[in-house]
């Protein structure tokens, strides 16, 4: 991968002509009284760098032959002996590809030397209050050298506007990242198919979920896992994960791992005795029907709102089928009569961060698909207990999600594995 970040900081620099681009690490946080979070990278700091450490900051700069700094923790035996290893100045060098390395200690006297004579600044304002007033104090100690015939950048630019239009196009190794982020994921929910039973609480499929992610070498979870039973698959980020499951349920699982930076975002619903009812088979097969339909209108020079409208298509004309919404199906699409049942979108960019960067947008029109984008697609039903519904109906959640990548000739479904239809998934129960 170091080459990968090289071409990736290559890129920036030449985006950035002429000014300088700084990226903080992310903060520690504190979970309770002296006790962390566990620690994960900004993703743009990770994606220009590879350099997972707190503390640091990544300098890209158009001056100089010293193009690429990283400002970060010294080594220092006595806390690495508690927290682990460091890489230190020389190994911000020497690992990681820093032109130059320095003490995180200097940054802020180092910075309006920085900022000398450069014409903009990348940086992105109000996403920490203490990085800016660092920044805009060193950017008044720059312009106050005005005098003595030094410039100072007179635009701040957010560094959005070019690292994240980068990481919303995958490369062919993040592309494999992703697939093996799949594979992982895809034994995760295959074991929690076949380990679910009538009398099991959500928390111990959820305890399969991480366990099988862990196994597979994944870092961790791309986010909290959903494992709802029963009524708690109808709240879309049910959470609480404890409820003990009962004979006919089904049970949906969002659940996705995080393998070297990049993740998955999976959802599968299936019946916790092995068996679709023959409700829970109907709306399954509606939903099923939709996503399909929303996967083939995944191709360049389509829209997430195009994806978008195939569900909601199908959605609309299975539930007037079934006469869960009244009637006929264009006056149920014109009044959105399916809101109370499909109230979300069915797409968004995912990489790095599970919702991940990028606009969605372009002039105020959905920006076209093009190949190197990866999506989600996941339409759902959602139909409350008390629902004004035939009584069969109620209480089912559904949802079904994968994740696809944009390519020239159409789409490829990184999470085909997976089993998803009826017959698939009946029988990965059974196993």
């Amino acid at each position: 991968m170091r080459s990968e970040f090289a071409e990736r900081r290559k890129r920036v620099l030449s985006a950035l002509q002429p000014g300088i681009l700084l990226v903080f690490a992310a903060p520690t946080a504190i979970r309770n009284n002296d006790v962390e979070h566990e620690y994960r990278q900004d993703s743009d700091f990770f994606y220009l760098s590879g350099f997972d450490e707190p503390d640091s900051v990544l300098v890209l700069t158009t001056r100089g032959e010293q193009c690429f700094q990283l400002f970060v923790r010294p080594r220092d035996p006595e806390r690495e002996v508690w927290d682990g290893a460091r890489a230190g100045v020389d190994g911000a060098v020497a690992e990681f590809g820093a032109s130059a390395a320095f003490p995180i200690a200097e940054f802020e006297a180092k910075l309006p030397e920085l900022l000398q004579d450069q014409e903009r600044l990348f940086y992105r304002l109000g996403k920490e209050q203490s990085h800016d007033a660092l920044v805009l104090s060193a950017l008044e100690r720059t312009r106050a050298k005005g005098r003595l015939g030094s410039s100072w950048p007179t635009q701040i630019v957010d560094p959005a506007t070019v690292i994240h239009e980068m990481r919303l196009f995958k490369s062919g190794e993040e592309v494999e990242l992703m697939r093996s982020a799949a594979a992982i994921t895809r034994d995760a929910h295959v074991r929690a198919m076949a380990e679910t039973r009538a009398g099991r609480y959500e928390y111990e499929i959820e305890a399969v979920l991480r366990e099988r992610f862990h196994a597979g070498g994944a870092e961790r979870c791309a986010y909290a896992p959903i494992v709802g039973s029963g009524p708690n698959a109808t709240v879309l980020h049910y959470r609480r994960n404890n409820r003990r499951m009962q004979p006919g349920d089904l049970l949906l699982i969002d659940a996705g791992c995080e393998y070297r930076y990049y993740a998955c975002d999976v959802t599968r619903t299936f019946p916790v005795s092995g068996k679709f009812s023959a409700a829970q088979q109907e709306l399954y097969e509606i939903v099923l029907e939709a996503q399909l339909a929303s996967i083939d209108a995944t191709r360049p020079g389509s829209t997430l709102d195009a994806v978008h409208q195939r569900s909601v298509q199908r959605i609309t004309e299975g539930l007037v089928r079934l006469g869960i919404i009244q009637g006929p199906t264009e006056a149920a699409l014109e009044e959105q009569r399916y809101k109370p049942y499909f109230m979300h979108r069915t797409s968004h960019w995912l990489g790095m961060d599970v919702h991940d960067v990028g606009r969605y947008h372009r002039g105020g029109t959905a920006r076209e698909l093009e190949p190197g984008m990866v999506i989600t697609v996941e339409p759902g039903i959602y139909i409350s207990q008390n629902a004004p519904v035939p009584e069969q109906y109620r209480g089912i959640g559904i949802r079904i999600e994968d994740d696809v990548l944009v390519t020239r000739e159409g789409h490829v479904v990184l999470t085909e594995s997976i089993p998803k239809s009826v017959a698939e998934i009946e029988h990965a129960c059974a196993a």
